[in-house]
């Protein structure tokens, strides 16, 4: 069963003075929460929070991370349209043979952005969550 999203259409304008936000600000750069927005919502909503002192270096290393997963999975797509795409277009006996090859080259990349893909998942579910 597929969890419903609850969308958020609904908007709530707050005005602060520079001394109020600030005091906000520092109080939420003390917690786990990477949004402002989700920290005051759960303020608002007295719901509990988790003081917790981000790792702001373990962030940017999970960032770079992230985008690289991204790219990787980005190449690999349109490559393995590429190949697709010179199955269904060409007979000559040569062109199969390079697209069999490449079927193997292909299958050694997946490998290898499923590793980054996976360690890329463990690292966040660890520190992020």
């Amino acid at each position: 069963m597929e969890k419903e999203k609850k969308i958020r259409d609904k908007w709530l304008h707050l005005r602060l003075n520079t001394e109020e936000y600030e005091k906000l600000n520092k109080q939420f750069q003390q917690t786990s929460e990477r949004k402002l927005s989700t920290y005051s919502r759960k303020i608002l909503m007295g719901k509990p929070m988790i003081k917790e002192v981000r790792n702001a270096s373990l962030q940017e290393v999970l960032a770079i991370l992230i985008k690289l997963q991204n790219d990787l999975n980005g190449i690999a797509n349109n490559y393995n349209q590429m190949v697709k795409k010179l199955h269904t277009t060409s007979s000559d006996l040569g062109v199969r043979l390079w697209v069999r090859s490449c079927e193997k080259e292909w299958n050694l990349m997946a490998s290898q952005i499923n590793e980054v893909s996976n360690y890329v998942s463990k690292t966040g579910e660890k520190w992020l969550l």
